[in-house]
């Protein structure tokens, strides 16, 4: 199936009709289709995949198809919803478009309408996206060199693409793992090919505090560069630098919209992703990235390896689509998560 394939989120509590959809979209219109079975867990579902567009039956038992869409025209306002129902009637119809529905078709559904409507407001739907993208300011922290680009390498690439802002900040210089003034050039040599600034800062190797002295210099950093976006370590990891630059960048950037966790090779099986971000065009300029880093893998680190860094995104795409991945956990977030969809959507 083709990067581009269009995502679609089907919600109808009728098993057969969702079924029915699903299956109409994925044969006549290549899309990838997820299905919910009510309004609350396709909230869940929005917030996990970021559809292209949501089509929603009315009467659901909880959330209704229109209370529905008045939190996707909240949350996500540039999303289109097609609502569905078997109710044909004029006052269906005027709630439905009054609530901003973008069509409104009756069951039993016809299946080249259906067909119709969805490719044309995927269109629609990636206008507005790209008319309403305006240029984001990220910081990426992590505790040494090569981190940011093990953990967010190909989200940073997606980022480039898009014209972001971006700024790694690295709080160490790597000292325990290699030498320091080779782990230095190699990271101004990655941050130099996305066009990233770079702060690196000279905290003791394994023995960086999540308090005091890390949540300022963070600080400093924030108040200089005012991110819109931060990703960090996450703080379910087995290296104990990583976990304290989690806790100092959580307190650092209280203020932040956007926070979200990476993972690392050294990340528990806690980990627990709520956002995977398809990076399937930026996996080899993350492979590029990594390869800045000489004294690693002429130190054999096999995390490094493009073949263990290849799995590693091909594994995750098993949530999130397409043939690559970086998962997020994420710490809050705006209405709109920039960068891990609406950026994948700019690959093309």
């Amino acid at each position: 199936m083709s990067d581009d394939a269009p995502r679609i989120l089907v919600v109808d509590d009728d098993h057969d009709v969702a079924l029915l959809v699903k299956t109409v979209l994925e044969r006549r219109a290549g899309c990838i289709v997820d299905v919910a079975e009510d309004g609350r867990s396709a909230i869940e579902r929005v917030a996990e995949v970021r559809p292209d567009v949501v089509v929603t039956d009315i009467e659901m038992p909880g959330l209704s198809g229109l209370e529905l869409l008045a939190e996707l025209r909240r949350t996500i306002p540039s999303v289109p919803v097609i609502v569905m129902t078997a109710h044909v009637s004029v006052e269906y119809a005027v709630s439905a478009l009054r609530a901003q529905a973008d069509e409104f078709l009756t069951k039993p559904l016809d299946n080249a309408r259906l067909v119709d409507a969805v490719t044309r407001l995927v269109e629609e739907g990636r206008r507005r996206r790209e008319e309403s993208h305006t240029p984001e300011t990220v910081l990426a922290i992590g505790a040494h060199p090569d981190d940011v680009e093990l953990g967010v390498g190909g989200i940073l690439a997606a980022h480039a693409a898009a014209g972001d802002r971006i700024t790694i900040l690295t709080l160490s210089r790597g000292s325990r793992g290699g030498d320091a003034d080779s782990r230095q050039n190699e990271s101004l040599a990655a941050a130099e090919r996305i066009g990233a600034r770079l702060f690196l800062k000279d905290l003791v190797d394994t023995e960086i505090s999540g308090g005091g002295s890390t949540v300022r210099l963070i600080e400093e950093v924030v108040r200089e560069i005012q991110p819109t976006v931060v990703y960090t370590h996450s703080h379910n990891d087995r290296h104990q630098d990583h976990r304290a630059v989690n806790e100092a960048t959580v307190v650092a950037t209280r203020r932040v919209g956007t926070v979200a966790c990476y993972q690392s090779p050294s990340s528990t099986i806690d980990f627990r992703p709520t956002r995977f971000v398809r990076i399937d065009r930026f996996l080899d300029e993350k492979l590029r990235l990594l390869e800045c880093f000489h004294s690693q893998t002429a130190a054999n680190r096999d995390y490094l390896a493009p073949e263990f860094v290849t799995a590693t995104a091909r594994y995750w795409s098993r949530f999130g689509g397409g043939d690559a991945v970086e998962p997020l956990e994420v710490v809050r977030e705006t209405a709109e998560f920039v960068g891990a969809h609406e950026l994948t959507r700019q690959e093309n």
